[in-house]
């Protein structure tokens, strides 16, 4: 056996010996007090002895999907930041600042100053998807919170 798959085989066995060791230290060191409640099964904080057709409120499910939801959209938002980065740098590091220009030192007119400066206005098409991504998050929301699926009744 070569010496360069000796790391591939130690990671597994160091790591289920440690899991070994830490079980068997808490069983050691646990305290024991069993009692009635302790051995119940825990089923998702409801008691098990009433009958399994229970009903419950659909309250719960509700806020959990428009959680998922917005997390997935959220999501969304990372790479989109990502790759707006090095636009926002060159729009900042392509030409210096106005008041560096000797020229316009003294009291440049308002409207000429954008287009001294360099600086594009117009929307790039990946910023304006965000921009959309992000109303139809903030309209999503506002659905959800008319239709009261944050109010905890």
């Amino acid at each position: 056996m070569q010496m360069s798959f000796v790391p591939i085989l130690l990671l597994p066995a160091v790591t289920i010996g440690l899991a070994v060791v830490l079980l068997l230290v808490a069983n050691l060191l646990n305290p024991k007090r069993p009692g009635r409640v302790k051995r119940m099964p825990y089923e998702s904080g409801m008691d098990p002895i009433h009958d399994t057709r229970r009903r419950f409120g659909v309250h719960f499910h509700l806020l959990a999907i428009a959680f998922l939801v917005f997390d997935v959209e959220l999501l969304f938002l990372y790479p989109w930041a990502v790759a707006m980065r090095p636009a926002a740098r060159e729009s900042v590091t392509a030409n210096p600042p106005i008041a560096h220009r000797q020229a316009d030192v003294l009291q440049p007119p308002v409207s000429d100053m954008a287009g001294k400066a360099g600086i594009d206005w117009t929307p790039r098409p990946a910023f304006l998807g965000g921009m959309v991504l992000i109303l139809l998050l903030t309209l999503g929301f506002v659905y959800d919170w008319r239709k009261g699926i944050f109010q905890w009744r």
